[in-house]
């Protein structure tokens, strides 16, 4: 049997994701494949940079959490197909939480509407949702 966990519980874990990672986090919209985990050196082309707000996730409820405020790059930083994303802390170097990015319901982590950026485009994130396990 797999573990269970009550609602209160997957939310506090949620709620330490964000507290872990800090305040003013930063999302890096790269290309090609993820790398094998947090630890492994950056892999492909920064296409976007986002300075995602200084609270950047709602407050978990219901064993989910999702975005808060704008992620928004006014101006991409190349050109290229968007692969996968990293989210770094403040610093902008430690990475704490990566994943798959596809086009809207191609199943990734996180979905853009168009994985095509252009150097000089607008990219905004307009939804993105973390799920604790355990239900």
């Amino acid at each position: 049997m797999a573990f269970q966990f009550s609602t209160t519980a997957r939310n506090a874990a949620l709620d330490a994701i964000e507290t872990a990672i800090g305040t003013s986090a930063v999302l890096k919209i790269r290309s090609g494949s993820v790398p094998a985990d947090c630890g492994t050196a950056d892999a492909g082309t920064v296409l976007a940079t986002l300075s995602l707000p200084s609270d950047w996730l709602a407050a978990a409820s219901g064993g989910s959490k999702s975005k808060s405020g704008t992620w928004e790059d006014a101006s991409a930083d190349a050109t290229g197909t968007a692969g996968h994303f990293r989210i770094y802390a403040s610093n902008g170097t430690t990475v704490h939480m990566q994943g798959t990015i596809t086009a809207t319901g191609g199943g990734g982590d996180m979905t853009l509407d168009n994985t095509s950026i252009a150097s000089g485009q607008q990219v905004t994130i307009t939804s993105f949702t973390l799920s604790a396990g355990g239900a």
